[in-house]
This record gives C-alpha cells, sequence and structure tokens, in this order.
C-alpha cells in the first residue's frame, strides 16, 4: 500500500496528471470557455479568474501535492493531449485513508464520458494503490449530471442533506452525499 499521491496515472483515453506550475494558461481556457456549464454550480468560476489566478491555482496545488496533503489533477486525452478536465483527491486524511473527489468538466469534451473514466480511474487509485478505506463526494442535488456522473463512475448514493449549505445564490440546498468504500 502506497502512503504518497501519484504525480501520473493513465485510464484507456486519459493521462491524468497533478497540476504543476505552468498549466495556467490552459487551465484557464479551459474554464473560461466552459463557464456557462460550470457557473452554476462552481463559486472559484465567478468572477472568471484571471490567468494569473489560474496560475496561482495551479502553484499552490503542486505545493500541497509536494506535502502529501492534497492531489488536484488535469484530465489529459492521450491522442491529441488536450485538457478535457480536472478532479483530485482533497482534503487526503491518511490516518483514516479518507478522500474527497471533486471534478469538472470543459464543456467541449461534454457526452464522450471522459471525466467519469477520469474519475474512475482515480477513485479505483485511492481504493487500491493508497488503500482507501473511503473516497466520498458532495453534489448539490439540482446538479443532476453530476450525481449521475458520480453513479456512472461506481459511487453510491449513502444519502441526501437536507437544506445542509447555501448554494451559490445564498439560498438552502439539498446535498447529495456518494462514496466508494474500500472492500466492496
Amino acid at each position: 500500500m502506497e502512503s504518497t499521491l501519484p504525480e501520473q496515472i493513465e485510464s484507456e483515453r486519459l493521462v491524468i496528471r497533478v497540476a504543476r506550475p505552468g498549466d495556467g494558461v490552459m487551465f484557464n481556457a479551459a474554464v473560461v470557455e466552459s463557464l456557462e456549464r460550470l457557473s452554476p454550480w462552481l463559486g472559484w468560476v465567478t468572477p472568471v479568474p484571471s490567468v494569473e489566478q489560474s496560475e496561482a491555482s495551479c502553484r499552490k496545488a503542486y505545493a500541497r501535492f509536494l506535502l502529501n496533503e492534497d492531489l488536484m489533477v488535469f484530465f489529459f486525452q492521450k491522442s491529441d493531449g488536450s485538457l478535457v478536465g480536472g478532479s483530485g483527491l482533497h482534503d487526503a486524511n491518511w490516518d483514516l485513508r479518507c478522500f474527497e473527489v471533486g471534478y469538472w468538466g470543459n464543456a467541449k469534451f461534454a457526452g464522450l464520458g471522459l471525466i467519469t473514466e477520469g474519475v474512475a480511474a482515480l477513485s479505483d487509485y485511492a481504493l487500491e494503490r493508497l488503500g482507501a478505506s473511503r473516497v466520498f463526494l458532495t453534489t448539490d442535488d439540482r446538479n443532476v449530471a453530476s450525481w449521475k456522473l458520480a453513479e456512472r463512475a461506481g459511487f453510491q448514493l449513502e444519502g441526501v442533506l437536507r437544506k445542509d449549505r447555501r448554494d451559490l445564490a445564498g439560498e438552502l440546498r439539498d446535498t447529495r452525499v456518494y462514496s466508494r468504500i474500500g472492500g466492496e
């Protein structure tokens, strides 16, 4: 069982690698072209980040990776190197071997199953190689595309927390909690 976050893994169609210094320009371009799909759900895309802010995010993410605390990754299509989205194993709890997954997709690759493939591969890696006891995610109950992706990636619905968080408009929302558990 490994005790360090991976710098890179691969799935059938994707190279999944840690965000690094220098990735800010392409990260920013993918977010900007996907704002319509991302902005209802992800607070970090509003206001629209500058290239400098996206680069700072990549640098900060790489520092946290080096400290073995968090893994922010990008999904690159093997066929042409296009950035198709991102994910991560966040807030690593090495005592419990527990990780939270988040994800977003570049709109021009929607419907191809690439984000599902990447999330499943990253979660498989956590469970099989890192010995994760639990990989989980949360999503707004109204974000049907997100929770359907979670289900396609093998996550099981644990429950819906009613009115537990505020949405981006400040209204109370219901949150779906999904997980994959080691040994299942």
